[in-house]
């Protein structure tokens, strides 16, 4: 369980494709394992929960399956590449975001970033299969990081972004038309399910 509340990056070191379809990631970031990481502790890398598997002071390696390679943009990074990392939450942890699972539901394309203040709002695509769980007010989660749902349009919504998640994510320095990880509130998700299950199987 994350909180999407990030305070660490790394950079992409190996990122070696498997036959299977699958690849090894190779994350470097030093600051993150100095806080405590063990063999098996779940990490996000860019919204996407990896298992570590090796590490030392410097990186972590992390088994990326052939599902993940196809649901999340894991598979088109490049070594040098900045992500964001978020190691997971510890019993009496302060939740400044929202509840994240780091399970993501799809990429998206950032349509536009426009200068708000002191800060940024940002438009992505609101694809349909989604688009009942993507609500005003709402919550999201982009590349691993808790965000509220500014506005949204029948096929696309904005989200409002101050310096300080600007500077420490990759949300700043994100190019118009780059694909972001989509996780969608669990609460939406699961009401927004529930509900069409419902309606497809009521009787008049």
């Amino acid at each position: 369980m994350f909180s999407g509340v990030l305070t660490h990056h790394g950079l992409v070191g190996e990122h070696r494709r498997h036959e299977n379809g699958g690849t090894l990631l190779e994350v470097i970031a030093p600051a993150a394992i100095a806080e405590g990481v063990a063999h098996g502790d779940s990490v996000a890398i860019d919204g996407a929960c990896l298992t570590v598997v090796t590490f030392d002071d410097q990186m972590m390696r992390f088994e990326v399956v052939p599902e993940t390679v196809t649901r999340t943009t894991l598979g088109a990074l490049t070594s040098g590449t900045r992500v964001n990392l978020e190691l997971s939450l510890r019993l009496g942890d302060r939740l400044g975001g929202h509840l994240v699972y780091a399970h993501v539901d799809t990429t998206i394309r950032l349509l536009d970033r426009v200068v708000e203040g002191q800060g940024y709002r940002l438009t992505f695509e609101r694809p349909a299969p989604y688009a009942t769980a993507i609500l005003e007010k709402g919550y999201v989660a982009l590349d691993g990081v808790s965000l509220t749902v500014a506005s949204i349009a029948s096929d696309t919504f904005t989200v409002a972004v101050i310096p300080e998640t600007a500077a420490l994510t990759t949300l700043g320095i994100k190019p118009i038309g780059a694909r972001v990880n989509l996780e969608l509130d669990p609460i939406a998700r699961y009401t927004t399910a529930s509900v069409a299950q419902y309606l497809t199987t009521r009787t008049v």
